[in-house]
């Protein structure tokens, strides 16, 4: 049998604490704000890491980026949740809304922008092998957004140099958000 997960106060909400099964709501689970990049529900912790599927719940202001654009060799998916976001794909955009699914294949150079009036929310999941390959071409588009690269790079550490760290809190909009 496998044992249920001790869950542990983070600062920001609930995570794991060591490794089994667990329930948590997206009220009361851990959450990581960054001033461009977003907000995320992560439902991990670094004590009880997922191995194999990352998942997180992305909410995004107008014009904000989940991340940078960029390639990896595996296997990622969206599904829009609440409110409008831009996909930046393979040198296209493309408007997506709530119950909209993007399936990114491996090597899809990608990133989502919140868009619309408010909010959006996008559950985002993505396979997880260590070492994998990952690029951050220079696209005009996505530099356009926000979003993109001045040199290309297959670095993270050097794609994200120039930004600040995540920090430990829900958002300043949280009351705003559907859970609340």
């Amino acid at each position: 049998m496998t044992d249920e997960a001790r869950l542990k106060d983070y600062g920001s909400g609930l995570a794991p604490a060591t490794e089994g099964w667990f329930v948590v709501s997206v009220r009361d689970a851990a959450w990581l704000t960054h001033d461009v990049f977003g907000a995320s529900c992560v439902f991990e912790s670094p004590d009880a890491e997922f191995a194999e599927l990352g998942i997180r719940l992305v909410v995004l202001e107008p014009g904000q980026p989940n991340g940078l654009y960029h390639g990896e060799e595996t296997q990622e998916d969206f599904l829009v949740l609440h409110g409008e976001c831009r996909l930046l794909v393979e040198g296209e955009e493309r408007l997506l809304r709530a119950w909209d699914f993007f399936h990114c294949a491996p090597n899809t150079e990608h990133i989502v922008v919140g868009a619309g009036d408010g909010p959006s929310v996008v559950l985002m999941t993505g396979a997880r092998r260590p070492g994998r390959p990952i690029h951050y071409p220079v696209s005009d588009l996505a530099r356009r957004h926000r979003a993109g690269v001045e040199v290309a790079t297959s670095s993270p550490p050097e794609a994200y140099s120039g930004y600040p760290d995540e920090r430990i809190e829900r958002p300043p909009y949280w009351a705003d958000l559907p859970w609340a």
